[in-house]
């Protein structure tokens, strides 16, 4: 058997005829040219190192499955995953209560089914709280770890490949936890949301949430304003002023490595306003800051080292061995590209968090909305629930935190450039065009957006 990781963290186990299997199906109803070449079989038995190749093989087959849209977003490669999911961790099909978390610590509990894929849930979330059906393409599930501090570092979005329930119950630790949040970049989506008594409580409640955890910066005359807005429950000025403050709508990680300006430096990376934000320690100990505009980015890609050795399925993710990358090319001046790295157990995160600017900055671009991203499923009717459950109102803000360090700019503005005539990367340590697959964040993207 084959062990498929997601983010470091054991998926499920499957064997190779399973996935021959799951090949036979995608060629079926998409034919041979669409689904990529799969490892051959081998009448005799395999040599380790066969054993190792066919490994490789396969792990590249299902990047490329994954990485294929019209593939790797079909029900055919979801439900497979999704079973071989609950099969390995060997969870039945049962009725469970499953607990959602909001931004401000309340609890949500809803009745699912143990093989719930994550839109189910997800409806069933925004149906216990009254969210309007229109809205529910707003917001998505994300799987965080609690820290001790109370805040929350972020695991990964949920996707659609996976059961929640079993996601979170086969990690054995109860800081994982699964959060509402809205999943959207471009805050002119908050007037949608805000529309709604129920998608303004959960916006205001998000809001709060970042300004207590200093994810988005408030001077005291802020703070001032912001507190005197919450005293009046006045929740759509409340929001109103924080959208014209630092790092709004950004998510925040946990403090990692990067390898900009220079190897080894340590740095705080906010994704939020179709960028990447970087608050960099220089070994002199000084703090710049600067920002990665995803427009600017040629593509990306997650490289992970995860250990041979099959150890128990209960293993805690996180361990030392398990290290995860994320690379992007881009675009620093009008003819120099440059490889810039990430190391973080939170890189597929920030890959998801790229993934789905482009895919935002690609929908306004046609002229579609934001509505139309989510994607209802047909079959199936849900199970409504009868309790409604009302978001309470999150207590009053803290006073900001004056030890904060002030910013520096890490570079001027980089001048408006054209992507003609850029010759590939070649740095001596790239690895080949053909050893992975990358995001493109170019395709489909002119000119004019850079």
């Amino acid at each position: 058997a084959y062990n498929i990781h997601v983010n470091g963290v054991l998926h499920c186990r499957v064997r190779y005829s399973q996935l021959l299997g799951l090949h036979e199906q995608l060629r079926k109803e998409y034919g041979a040219n669409v689904v990529p070449a799969f490892p051959p079989k081998k009448i005799f038995t395999l040599t380790p190192a066969e054993v190792e190749q066919r490994r490789e093989q396969l792990e590249k087959y299902m990047q490329a499955v994954r990485q294929d849209q019209t593939l790797g977003g079909s029900e055919t490669f979801n439900s497979f995953l999704r079973k071989a999911q609950q099969e390995t961790q060997q969870i039945p099909t049962e009725e469970v209560v499953l607990e959602v978390l909001l931004s401000n610590g309340q609890k949500v509990k809803v009745t699912i089914l143990t093989s719930d894929q994550t839109e189910d849930v997800l409806e069933a979330v925004a149906s216990k709280l009254d969210l309007p059906d229109d809205l529910v393409g707003y917001f998505s599930l994300f799987l965080v770890r609690e820290t001790k501090d109370g805040a929350f570092s972020f695991v990964r979005k949920l996707q659609e490949f996976e059961l929640p329930y079993v996601s979170v119950t086969s990690l054995h630790n109860s800081e994982f936890r699964i959060i509402l949040r809205k999943s959207y970049w471009d805050s002119s989506y908050d007037d949608d949301v805000m529309e709604h008594r129920v998608g303004l409580n959960l916006l205001y409640a998000q809001t709060v949430s970042d300004i207590e955890h200093g994810w988005i910066l408030v001077n005291k005359e802020q703070h001032r304003q912001l507190k005197s807005l919450q005293e009046k429950v006045s929740k759509k000025e409340f929001i109103r002023l924080a959208q014209t403050l630092k790092y709004y709508g950004y998510l925040k990680f946990d403090p990692c490595v990067t390898d900009f300006p220079e190897k080894g430096c340590h740095v705080v990376v906010s994704a939020g306003n179709n960028e990447l934000n970087f608050q960099v320690r220089l070994p002199s100990d000084q703090i710049k800051e600067g920002s990665f505009k995803v427009t600017r980015m040629r593509c990306w890609r997650v490289t992970s080292s995860v250990p041979m050795s099959n150890g128990p399925s209960g293993s805690s993710p996180g361990k030392s061995e398990v290290k995860l990358e994320l690379a992007f090319e881009y675009l620093m001046s009008k003819d120099r590209l440059q490889w810039v790295t990430i190391t973080s157990p939170q890189a597929i995160m920030l890959s998801i968090c790229l993934q789905s600017m482009v895919d935002e900055l690609m929908v306004k671009k046609s002229g579609g909305s934001i509505r139309k991203m989510f994607r209802r499923r047909v079959n199936g009717a849900l199970r409504r629930s009868d309790s409604q459950q009302a978001v309470k109102s999150p207590p009053l803000l803290d006073s900001p935190d004056a030890t904060r360090e002030p910013m520096a700019k890490l570079s001027s503005k980089l001048t408006s450039v054209s992507l003609r005539g850029i010759s590939h990367s070649s740095s001596t340590n790239d690895v080949g065009a053909n050893d992975f697959h990358g995001n493109y964040a170019f395709e489909g993207i002119g000119d004019e957006d850079l």
